[in-house]
């Protein structure tokens, strides 16, 4: 599996409960689209952390533009919002784009606070013909950085099937940090190269320059459009008070020995708070840590005279490498494992890939993103009102500082570090499997309950 994909260009304000429901709706278009005419309504189950923080997350919203065929890439705020005033005031949806049906959104869209077995994501959607009988059902997972899974899919992947028979016999397999750092080791490469030979197998190398420089290119769109933002007040129940232009105004007025600590703030902030109003960002890996890589990325360019657009695609390819570390070893979901496995694993990320682009071995890469990671361990989910702003906006800045951190404390260090980056992701998986529910995006524990709707 390509791990490009990794970063997604799509919209706030979560991955898991915004752009994993408009996939699934688009996923569920597909399975029916050979009985689109007998097709007269379709209903949608939302449980446990979905339902539970869906409507902060507009997990709701986002399902209805993906049964309207509404790809992540072709977002806008006029379409969506004309999507929306169909289903919402005219009780119409075009499903699949294709056949107008009626929707009453009271009765076809549910919100369970109970839980689907095999994750705490999982939504159902059903096609009910002219009588009411259903033409199709499908149950689907949205497991984390907007990947969604089938209820088939995710079973297979729970019982390790897999289908290695289809797999060449010279495919270079590379599943940790452990193998990469072997490989890296006997070919002379960098993280970067390595992660580079291994999308080769995927994708023409014009096609890996293209998609890292479009995923940069609207990493910095974001932040511009953070910085000068059209409201001033993020939307939902917070009514929160967005800082990124301030900030960006009061550091250019000042000349401050500690400005810096300030500018990766405001890169963080600034795009963080674009993906919390629902703007066009880059999952990377998840939407509620979309601006940690960012951050750091807009450190190296602004700040230190190493980086370039082709520093940009390096770096990007080793946070993608780190990141699939993650995903097919541990996760990258809230929900399934808590804020360190969004943040802390965007900062895992942007650590080993800083010091990849500063001429790091695989090794001292490798042990950059443990130490990020490290000293994430334990981090929960529990945004205020079940919207990515508190404590995420925040986070992101914390996530980048300890990214730079981490990548200096690596490269500058003589000794040999004693946990590895393969223990550490197994220990974030097993903290977040260990760490009560409450804890893990549903705002049902933590700041959620304990901070006030109005601040």
């Amino acid at each position: 599996m390509s791990n490009l994909d990794i970063f997604k260009i799509g919209i706030g304000p979560s991955s898991s409960h915004t752009l994993g429901p408009l996939v699934a709706g688009n996923l569920f278009c597909d399975l029916i689209a050979d009985e689109i005419e007998l097709v007269e309504r379709v209903k949608v189950d939302l449980y446990g952390s979905l339902s539970l923080t869906g409507k902060g997350h507009l997990s709701d919203h986002a399902i209805i533009w993906g049964l309207g065929y509404l790809k992540p890439r072709q977002i806008n705020a006029g379409i969506q919002e004309q999507i929306l005033t169909r289903a919402l005031s005219e009780n119409l949806l075009k499903i699949c784009g294709k056949k107008d049906i009626k929707f009453n959104y009271q009765n076809d869209v549910i919100f369970h606070r109970e839980f689907l077995p095999l994750h705490e994501n999982g939504l159902i959607l059903t096609a009910f013909g002219k009588g009411g009988e259903i033409l199709k059902t499908q149950t689907f997972y949205s497991v984390g950085g907007g990947f969604v899974a089938s209820k088939d899919e995710l079973e297979a992947r729970l019982n390790g099937l897999k289908s290695d028979d289809k797999i060449p016999s010279d495919f270079m397999r590379v599943d940790n940090a452990n193998q990469a750092i072997k490989i890296c080791e006997e070919k002379g490469w960098s993280l970067a190269k390595l992660s580079f030979e291994y999308e080769l197998q995927f994708h023409s190398s014009d096609e890996i320059q293209r998609y890292c420089v479009e995923i940069w290119d609207v990493m910095q769109s974001a932040y511009a459009a953070g910085i000068n933002p059209k409201n001033m007040n993020l939307p939902g129940s917070l009514n929160l008070h967005r800082r990124a232009k301030g900030l960006y105004e009061r550091l250019y007025a000042n000349d401050d020995p500690m400005a810096i600590i300030d500018y990766i703030s405001l890169y963080a902030i600034s795009i963080a708070e674009e993906n919390a109003s629902g703007a066009r960002v880059v999952t990377a890996p998840t939407n509620g840590a979309c601006a940690v890589v960012p951050a750091v990325m807009l450190y190296l360019k602004n700040h230190t005279k190493i980086f370039n657009e082709q520093k940009a695609v390096e770096f990007l390819l080793t946070a993608m490498m780190i990141g699939s570390f993650y995903k097919k070893n541990a996760s990258i979901s809230g929900a399934e494992a808590g804020c360190q496995a969004e943040v802390g694993s965007a900062s895992s990320m942007a650590a080993g890939a800083m010091a990849t682009i500063y001429g790091a071995s695989a090794a001292v890469a490798c042990a950059a993103a443990e130490v990020a990671m490290e000293h994430h361990l334990g981090l929960t989910c529990d945004p205020v009102g079940g919207l990515v702003q508190i404590p995420c906006i925040e986070r992101n800045a914390f996530g980048a500082i300890k990214a730079i951190a981490a990548a200096r404390m690596s490269i500058i260090r003589k000794s040999s570090p004693r946990v590895g980056l393969d223990e550490v992701i197994k220990t974030m998986y097993e903290t977040g499997k260990d760490m009560h529910s409450k804890y893990r995006e549903t705002s049902l524990g933590g700041l959620a309950v304990n901070v006030g709707s109005v601040c």
